[in-house]
Formats: C-alpha cells, sequence, structure tokens
C-alpha cells in the first residue's frame, strides 16, 4: 500500500509570557499498590481508586488503608507508604518537594539531593528537612502527639516548637508534644519487615539492567526490565515491550486525564506504561514498535504525552466523528514536541533535548505556518481518532478509537493542542461514585500539619475554573489567571499548616540506648508520652530486656555455626548428663579418616571411651580418684579454650567439672591421652557413649587383641553412629594397660549394673575381673 505522506499545518507561535513561570520539569507516579489505597486529585472533592502510571503533582493526596501499601517515585526518589498513611504533596517543582504527613509511615530513600533542592516532611507536631542523600523513614501517629523518624542513612533536621536538631546515621529521634515539643534521640532499631520490603523494593530498582540505557532520574525506568527486552538498532539501544496485543501501537490503551498545569496527559494501562509516554520517542522498526530513550546523561524533563495533534473541521467531517474529533501520532526520533501551555523558550529546549536531540531555534523563531511530515504516520495503527466526548471525559482510549485513512489524515490540521475541554470525569478520573473507595477519617482529612517552609496557596477547585477552561478548549489556566480566580473567593478546602516559630539550634544530645519498654522517654524536665506511634511499635517491637547479660551472648553465637534446630546444652556439674549431650557433635565426625591401629595396646582403653562420650561438643571426663592423672589429660584441650583459659591442675578430683567445658572444642584434634593409673576412670567413662551407640557397627573380635581395641575405636568423632565394641575375648590386653591397679587376689563380682549406675570408685569392667581371677 501507498505510504500517506502527512503535510499538516503546525501552529508554533511559542511566545512566552513576561513572569509566567514554566510547569516542572517532574512529577511523581504511583508505580505500585497492595490493598485499598485512595486518591484525591487537587481541587477535587471525590476520592477515586488510585490509578497505576497517573501523574502525582502539588496538591493531590492518597490514603492507604489499612493493611495496604502503596509505592511512588519522583525522579530518583522513592517514596513508599505504610498501612493507614494520609499523604500529599503540599509543593513538587524543580527544586522543592514537600510532602504533608498527617498520620502513617513513609520510607523515603534519596539517591540524589541537588545544589539548592529541598525535601521537607511535614508532620502534626514538627517539619523534617532531609539534607543528605539517604534513606528515611518517618512514622507519626497524631492520636499520641509523636512522630518517630529514623535515618538509616544521611542527615536530617527536625524543627518545632522553638526547636532545631539533627538526626544522623543510625539514629532515631523521638518527638512528642503540640505546641511545645519534648524529644530524645536514640540509636536507630533494627529493621522490622516493612524496612525489609522497602530495602528489597530499592535493591531492585538499583540493579535493574535498564539503568545502562536511562538516566536514573527518569521516573519509571525500574519496570522496563520485567515487561520489554533492549537490542541495538540504527537509532542506538532501544526497548520495546513484550507480550502486547495485536495490532498494538503507542497512545492507545490508555485514556486522557486533565491535570494542570500540562492540561492533557496520557494515562497508560500497562504496568510499564510511565517512562515510555512522557520520556524519549517511539519508531516502527524491524516490523516492531521501540522506544527510545534519548540522552543517558541529560536530566530528563516531564512531557504530558509527546504526539502531534491532529483536528479540524475538514478531519472531523471526514472521520464521522463530527467537529470535535480528535487525533494523535506519536513524535518519533529528532521530532520536536511543542507544549500546548504556558512556557519559556529554554523549556522548549530542555523538554526536547532531554529526550531527544532536535534543533529547536527554528520552534522558537517561527510564527508563520510550517509544514511537517511526522515519520511515524505511515507505520501502522499509528494515528487514531476519538470524538471529543470520550477524550473530555477520560474514557478509555482503544474501546471506541478508529484508524484514520490516509486520505482523511491529508484533510486534517496540525493543532497546537487537542480542542476539548474537560469534564470532572477527566480531572478525577473513573470510579468516583464507587461505593468501595476508602477515605481517611476526617480528622485525619483536616489534621494541620507544622511546615518550615511556606507552601505554595491551596489548589483552585475545579468547579471554579471550568468555565475558564471552557472558553479556550484545550488551553491550561495560567499562573495569572489561576491567581484572578483564587482572589474573587476564597478556596472551599483550603489546606491546614502552621508554621514553625523561629528554631535556635538545640546541642545536639547525647544518643541515649533504646528504651527499656515500648513506652519512649522524653527528655528530662518534659512530659513523657503514653507510647510510641502504632505504625512504628506494630512492626518493630523492642526486644524485652534480658535479666542476666552474661547468660545471652554465651547462648546466642552457640548455635551460629552447627546447632541450627538444636539449643545449647548448658554445662553441669553431674558427668551422668553428658551422655544426653553426645549425640550433637554426630554431623562433625561424618568425614573424619579413623586414626592408624597404634602399637602400644594398652593405651588404646584407655582413649577408647574418653572420645565416645565425649566428640566434638562433649564437656570433660568426670572427675577421677587419681588427681595425677588429670594434669597428664588435661594439656590435651589446650588447642580448645580459646576464649577461656584452662584452669590450672589442682590436686581435688572434684574440679573437675571446672574442666569439663574445656575439652569440647579439643575433642576433634586431640593426641591420644597417656595411660592413666587410675582404672575406675574406665568404667565410669565407657558407659556415657550408650546413648550414641545405636548406629555404631559392631566391630568383629580380631587375632590380636591388642590391635583391635587398639585405636578404631579411638576416633571417637566417628563412633557417633558407631555402636560400642563388644568387649574383646582376650583378657591379657586389659592388664595391661592397668598396671597402676594395686595387685590383689580377689575377684571382683562378675555382674555389671548399668553404667549410670555403677559406683565410680569400686565397680570394675568384665574384663579386669577376668585379669584378676587369671592372675589368682
Amino acid at each position: 500500500m501507498k505510504s500517506a505522506t502527512l503535510s499538516l499545518l503546525l501552529l508554533v507561535t511559542v511566545v512566552p509570557l513576561l513572569g509566567q513561570a514554566d510547569p516542572p520539569d517532574r512529577v511523581g507516579r504511583v508505580g505500585y499498590t497492595s490493598g485499598s489505597v485512595s486518591f484525591q486529585p487537587a481541587g477535587v472533592e471525590d476520592w477515586v481508586p488510585a490509578s497505576p502510571n497517573r501523574p502525582i503533582t502539588t496538591g493531590d493526596q492518597l490514603w492507604v488503608d489499612e493493611g495496604s501499601s502503596a509505592e511512588m517515585h519522583v525522579g530518583s526518589t522513592a517514596l513508599r507508604l505504610g498501612s493507614q498513611t494520609a499523604f500529599q504533596f503540599l509543593n513538587l517543582d524543580d527544586a522543592n518537594t514537600q510532602i504533608r504527613l498527617s498520620t502513617g509511615s513513609l520510607n523515603i530513600h534519596l539517591r540524589f539531593l541537588d545544589d539548592g533542592e529541598s525535601v521537607e516532611v511535614d508532620t502534626p507536631n514538627m517539619a523534617f528537612s532531609i539534607l543528605r542523600p539517604g534513606d528515611y523513614r518517618i512514622d507519626t501517629q497524631p492520636d499520641s502527639q509523636t512522630t518517630l523518624v529514623t535515618v538509616r542513612d544521611g542527615t536530617g533536621e527536625i524543627t518545632g516548637g522553638g526547636q532545631a536538631f539533627s538526626v544522623h546515621p543510625g539514629e532515631q529521634a523521638s518527638v512528642t508534644g503540640d505546641q511545645s515539643i519534648n524529644y530524645n534521640v536514640y540509636r536507630a532499631p533494627d529493621p522490622d519487615d516493612w524496612d525489609s520490603w522497602c530495602r528489597d523494593r530499592q535493591t531492585r530498582e538499583e540493579h535493574s539492567a535498564s539503568l545502562r540505557w536511562v538516566s536514573p532520574r527518569m521516573t519509571g525506568y525500574a519496570d522496563l526490565d520485567e515487561n520489554g527486552d533492549w537490542r541495538s538498532s540504527p537509532y542506538g539501544e532501544v526497548w520495546s515491550p513484550r507480550n502486547v496485543p495485536n495490532g498494538w501501537a503507542p497512545y492507545h490503551y490508555g485514556h486522557w486525564a486533565w491535570i494542570d498545569p500540562w492540561g492533557w496527559s496520557w494515562v497508560d494501562d500497562a504496568a510499564w506504561g510511565f517512562a515510555p509516554f512522557h520520556y524519549g520517542r517511539w519508531a516502527y522498526w524491524s516490523n516492531n514498535w521501540v522506544w527510545i530513550p534519548g540522552p543517558v546523561e541529560a536530566r530528563p524533563v516531564y512531557a504530558p504525552a509527546l504526539v502531534a495533534w491532529v483536528g479540524g473541521g475538514r478531519f472531523g467531517a471526514s472521520m464521522s466523528l463530527g467537529d470535535g474529533a480528535v487525533a494523535w501520532v506519536p513524535l518519533g526520533p529528532r521530532e520536536a514536541y511543542v507544549p500546548p501551555y504556558h512556557t519559556s523558550p529554554t523549556y522548549v529546549t530542555h523538554v526536547n533535548n532531554s529526550t531527544t536531540i532536535v534543533n529547536v531555534t527554528n520552534i522558537h523563531n517561527t510564527t508563520n505556518v510550517t509544514t511537517v511530515n511526522y515519520v511515524n504516520a505511515r507505520a501502522p495503527n499509528a494515528v487514531v481518532a476519538v470524538s471529543a466526548q470520550t477524550m473530555g471525559s477520560g474514557r478509555s482510549v482503544h474501546e471506541v478509537s478508529r484508524p484514520v485513512p490516509a486520505a482523511a489524515l491529508a484533510s486534517g490540521q496540525v493543532m497546537r493542542s487537542a480542542q476539548v475541554a474537560p469534564q470532572l470525569q477527566a480531572v478525577a478520573g473513573h470510579g468516583n461514585a464507587s461505593v468501595n473507595v476508602r477515605r481517611p477519617p476526617a480528622g485525619i482529612a483536616n489534621q494541620a500539619v507544622v511546615v518550615k517552609r511556606p507552601p505554595p496557596p491551596s489548589p483552585v477547585s475545579f468547579a471554579r475554573r471550568q468555565q475558564a477552561l471552557q472558553s479556550n478548549p484545550g488551553v491550561p489556566l495560567n499562573a495569572e489567571q489561576m491567581q484572578q480566580i483564587r482572589q474573587s473567593a476564597p478556596p472551599s478546602r483550603a489546606i491546614v499548616v502552621r508554621q514553625a516559630p523561629p528554631a535556635a539550634h538545640v546541642v545536639q544530645p547525647v544518643v541515649a540506648p533504646r528504651p527499656p519498654q515500648n513506652a519512649i522517654q522524653a527528655r528530662p524536665g518534659g512530659p513523657q508520652p503514653s507510647a510510641p506511634p502504632a505504625p512504628a511499635q506494630v512492626n518493630r517491637p523492642e526486644a524485652p530486656p534480658v535479666p542476666n547479660p552474661p547468660v545471652q551472648p554465651a547462648y546466642r553465637p552457640a548455635p551460629a555455626p552447627a546447632p541450627v534446630n538444636r539449643p545449647v546444652a548448658p554445662p553441669v556439674s553431674n558427668p551422668p548428663v553428658q551422655p544426653a549431650y553426645r549425640p550433637a557433635p554426630a554431623p562433625a565426625p561424618v568425614n573424619r579418616p579413623a586414626a592408624p591401629p597404634v602399637s602400644n595396646p594398652p593405651a588404646q582403653p584407655a582413649y577408647r571411651p574418653a572420645p565416645a562420650p565425649a566428640p566434638v561438643n562433649r564437656p570433660a571426663a568426670p572427675p577421677v580418684s587419681n588427681p595425677p592423672v588429670q594434669p597428664a589429660y588435661r594439656p590435651a584441650p589446650a588447642p580448645a579454650p580459646v576464649n577461656r583459659p584452662a584452669a590450672p591442675p589442682v590436686s581435688n578430683p572434684p574440679v573437675q567439672p571446672a574442666y569439663r567445658p574445656a575439652p569440647a572444642p579439643a575433642q576433634v584434634n586431640r593426641p591420644a591421652a597417656a595411660p592413666v593409673s587410675n582404672p575406675p576412670v574406665q568404667p565410669a567413662y565407657r558407659p556415657a557413649p550408650a546413648p550414641a551407640q545405636v548406629n555404631r557397627p559392631v566391630t568383629p573380635p580380631v587375632s590380636n587383641p591388642p590391635v583391635q581395641p587398639a585405636y578404631r575405636p579411638a576416633p571417637a568423632p566417628a563412633q557417633v553412629n558407631r555402636p560400642a565394641a563388644p568387649p574383646v575375648p582376650n583378657p591379657p590386653v586389659q592388664p595391661a594397660y592397668r598396671p597402676a591397679a594395686p595387685p590383689h587376689g580377689t575377684a571382683q563380682p562378675a555382674a555389671a549394673q548399668p553404667p549410670p549406675k555403677q559406683d565410680k570408685k569400686t565397680a570394675k569392667p568384665p574384663q579386669d575381673k577376668e585379669k584378676e581371677k587369671g592372675k589368682e
């Protein structure tokens, strides 16, 4: 099909008004909501459900209902709102971000703070000014007249009640009172679930792949990664959306909203539909629509919609939509955007060169009609038309739009703006009569806040400016017209603010530890509030005081390495308790190779039972009756007592419980202990491995008894899951090890009681009994 060439008339009379301020180069954008989030545009009484991608500016309000949350961005600044939060922009322009926080929780991540830029959060009893980029949290509860300011990173200043003081990184300030305030500064508490959620959302933004090709100051860039792909093209790096309907084209799936001071602004339905429709340009390349973001180094300037308007009487007649038919075409690379609102030539340069490369000198100087060919007019489905009624009421476009054929397009005329007067629905949004919309309590909506900087005047209601908008359809009112309407009658709903009195900077108090209870204490000499604000306390409980501080550190590090699900057993003075704790070292000896057999059989029985009950974490062996033996055995744990000096040898056996914890870590690499001369040690220690012998395979007897007991059981760590080796059939092995026992010919009782019930001083193992019988 023959491509249609668009030769249209462009009225480019851009005459700056003296004293006319340019509109802000940034807006807010609600990009994420959970639960019930309501929105009230400036100058409108109705509340409607918050619409994703709708630009938010001065005077607009949000209410986040109970159990809900929302995320908003202003350029690179992230604003996250918690449950039951009332939020309003008192001012939002190029240099000022002034927020009214009547109640609730607000988390702010400020990435950049330019020279001369101001960020202020105003609450019912104080104003908080952010002085450095960083992470901040403000919780306020007017019922208790308490505000908490937590600074994770950055620096801020609190002003109120004739006082001012700074809050530094890692600190939390509690401010109480109304006309006069009391405050205290604590160490910041650990992050709670709300802080963690905010940190995760911020990490997602900072690791966005799109930051390689877009400016971090561009609102909405983080949503591009999950919804499209970047690729190289003749235009440089471009982005194309995924999962779009057949025949999709830019500026088709969404609706038009009237937002002062820009006028008609596009609100896209797609989750990613903010950045590609307010910055950059679109191009049809390789049978796909691709978005060209523009220079990465430039600070993006917000535009309500980067389109060229097409209309006129002949165009409406050809489309059978009446005289009020209006159409638009997306601007392509290097095509200039001519704002329909009042601006200066400098603004026109910035709004174009921040999102594409275009020479706008001729546009500034031209006052005559100019012919322009729009490259995207030849792309499929690029130009659509709707009736004036559809656009003026803010209805969805793709449901009622019509494609514009080439013949109708040739009869059209390029318009400075869409010559359509807005209706209330285009300002407030759809659903304003819905009964499901939640509103903030009346007391919260009218709550006065303390301000450090005076905000601009309250917005003029739409009802009072609607007549003036109808007299010049499609063109927003300038500042002079708005001031005249404001002076003709006071606003019906003014924002209540209290100017903070002049403040003498207070010397920063010493940061106090967190209070032992939930109540936040005020400074000495002032009243003490009843409790901190509800939002902060719900998600960040204070840890109760611990009566025995030494116990807590001893218990907290213990579970860190291995005992994740096994509490650490406290040391006890009764040796029989050890078997209950012996299974703990099971994980450690899994991969430990068995020690080779040794040539000294008598030493093995002395060492075999010792590691069995006390591998990695087993306390020391129970006391023995022969003190000299202990010095021979105690040097072995020397590597283990990292944080506990070894107890000096004593002559009193009952001192052994003090030594028991020392070998716990040292049993892993402890060399075999020298033979001891006190036989009763073996029975007292050998029964201990009973609990750990459940899964230990039975070691078959070997022909060389000295080697078998030898050292195979010696790797105590590996004997956790191995049952105790049965007594060896060769009794002479035991006498070789027990030379210390006084020779006597009296046979010992043959029966042996269970290990825990044996008498440590008199009980002897069966091997000893057989040995003594042999001697007789």
